[in-house]
């Protein structure tokens, strides 16, 4: 999350091209990007596909010919999300993280989105990622992620507490529809709550000693491709990517477990599965970073108590954003349902991972 993403230096350039695509009438400003970034292909021939599984933005993929061979993805920002998201940020990460083979090349940036490159696969469900195959390919790919040096010398901090800040200023206090200003002020936390939250929050977890590492920060679902083919996963989406503490990361995952658009939080994975991923996340860890691959039980312990009291960071972090989701958003969803669930899990799952000790 921090800004501070050094971009190596051999990392290709990526061009800006001055044009807007309009969410609502995308094909001409499509064709224009596709001109500069495809110029032997047909205007008449391309092909258009709308992927609709985002939550913050829409995402549209242009290709030519029977097959989605050689795809370029255009991305067009959601309404104001510039509140949310650092997008000079969000086009280092892409860039570092391409350096390392962990993220599809980025062809440029627009007005209001970017283009990239598609990567063959199959976007996850929260089923897929439970399987024993597959969470150990994510597993240590995050580990991948989480050893890469991209803070040039500096020792990395994490802004983690000081965006959320940010987005609880930015929460809306009423809204104009009726119905929807009664579900805040009966079922939402009252600022002056949220803000008790947020200064325990801050306390609580700084004090557990996990490590700043390059993050995802945003792992659900379907920010996974799976190429069964390769045996490989991959991560896209990188918004939220930057420097955060590692247990966040891992947390924020396990509680995508639930999924998004009918959420179970009785999926979130047990101790005995938790304990199997965790090990194979360090093991992988260690060798990333040439500290050998042996793993104690302790140090799967540690990392165990980390990740479920940042799990609580995530939620509020969520939670916040989907309150000013509700405010600004364009797109289908019930943003406010959304918050109410995750601070819900938050409340909840508070009272459970009090009990959890740091191993002796």
């Amino acid at each position: 999350m921090a800004n501070y993403i050094h971009v190596p230096d051999e990392a290709p350039a990526v061009p800006k091209i001055d044009v807007t695509v309009d969410e609502t009438d995308y094909r001409p400003g499509a064709l224009k990007l596709i001109k500069a970034l495809r110029p032997s292909w047909k205007p008449s021939e391309v092909k258009t596909k709308f992927f609709t599984d985002g939550i913050t933005n829409k995402l549209l993929g242009c290709y030519v010919g029977a097959v989605m061979q050689d795809v370029v993805l255009v991305r067009i920002y959601g309404n104001k999300t510039e509140l949310l998201v650092d997008r000079e940020n969000e086009v280092k990460s892409f860039r570092v993280l391409h350096a390392h083979r962990c993220a599809p090349r980025l062809y440029c940036t627009f007005n209001n989105g970017l283009c990239y490159e598609f990567l063959q696969g199959t976007a996850l469900e929260p089923k897929h990622i439970r399987s024993q195959a597959v969470f150990r390919l994510i597993a240590r790919q995050l580990a991948k992620y989480h050893a890469i040096h991209a803070h040039n010398g500096w020792v990395p901090q994490s802004d983690l507490w000081l965006k959320m800040g940010k987005y609880f200023a930015l929460i809306p206090k009423y809204f104009k529809d009726p119905e929807q200003n009664a579900r805040l002020s009966t079922e939402v936390p009252s600022p002056q709550c949220l803000r008790e939250e947020l200064v325990w929050l801050q306390q609580s977890l700084s004090m557990l000693g996990s490590p700043v590492v390059l993050c995802h920060n945003d792992l659900l679902c379907k920010n996974i491709i799976y190429n069964e083919e390769a045996g490989n996963v991959k991560f896209i989406d990188y918004e939220y990517a930057g420097y955060n503490y590692q247990a966040y990361d891992i947390g924020n995952h396990f509680n995508e477990f639930a999924g998004l658009n009918e959420v179970d939080y009785s999926y979130y994975p047990n101790r005995t599965f938790q304990l199997q991923w965790l090990r194979s996340y360090l093991e992988a860890y260690k060798e990333h970073k040439g500290k050998g691959c042996d793993v104690t039980d302790r140090e799967v312990e540690i990392l165990y108590v980390q990740v479920n009291q940042f799990a609580l960071a995530s939620h509020f972090f969520w939670g916040l954003w989907a309150l000013i989701q509700a405010k600004f958003s364009t797109i289908d969803f019930d943003f406010l349902g959304y918050a109410v669930l995750r601070f819900n899990q938050y409340f909840k799952m508070k009272m459970e991972v009090a009990e959890l000790n740091m191993p002796k």
